[in-house]
């Protein structure tokens, strides 16, 4: 079961100090996501920059739609519990979404909502503060998913989350990744290692 819930990469060489413990989220729940394969470039360049990353798919953690009724009969599901220690124990969190009416998905936005609660049912921001987070988005559109970037990036900051300037936005997503799900231009290759860097720093 440990398997399936997580993709644990661990990367780069010797011993790895707390300051690169990387959590990446991928946004979509497609099986063949652009926005998974964005993330996971960004894993393996945080691997080339020495890194410890831990890749999560938000399948693996399903999570009912936030309700403080829930909250106060049940308290916080399983599932939330161990996505909000995953990026509390983390240093960077690389987020990907998608662009679904100008904002990111409902389940990525419902996994962010859970973790900003904590385990007495009161708001936390434990979650995010102190974290750097580098944001992503790949969509068909010419616009890459920008416009859910933006939104997704408020929220970070209002949740005291430190967000990179560096932004990736991949247009017309069904012809930016190869075969082997690597991206194809060389130009978006080196905004996400600038990316990557930054968040590392």
């Amino acid at each position: 079961m440990f398997k399936k819930l997580l993709t644990l990469l661990l990367l780069g060489g010797g011993v790895l100090s707390a300051e690169t413990r990387v959590l990446a989220i991928s946004g979509s729940l497609r099986e063949d996501s652009c926005n998974t394969k964005l993330v996971k470039e960004a894993a393996l360049e945080a691997k080339r920059q020495g890194a410890e990353v831990m890749v999560i798919d938000l399948r693996d953690f399903p999570i009912p739609f936030y309700d403080g009724d829930l909250e106060s009969k049940e308290g916080m599901p399983p599932h939330a519990k161990r996505l909000r220690q995953l990026m509390i124990s983390s240093q960077a969190i690389f987020i990907a979404t998608p662009e679904y009416n100008g904002s990111p998905s409902a389940v990525l936005k419902n996994a962010l909502d859970w973790a900003s609660r904590n385990e007495q049912g009161q708001p936390s921001r434990e979650a995010f503060q102190g974290k750097k987070f580098a944001v992503m988005s790949a969509s068909p559109g010419g616009g890459g998913g920008s416009r859910a970037a933006a939104h997704l990036q408020s929220i970070l900051q209002n949740m005291g989350g430190t967000v990179v300037s560096t932004k990736v936005a991949v247009p017309s997503v069904y012809d930016a990744f190869d075969s082997q799900g690597k991206l194809k231009s060389q130009q978006l290759r080196i905004q996400l290692q600038q990316q990557i860097q930054e968040a590392l720093k």
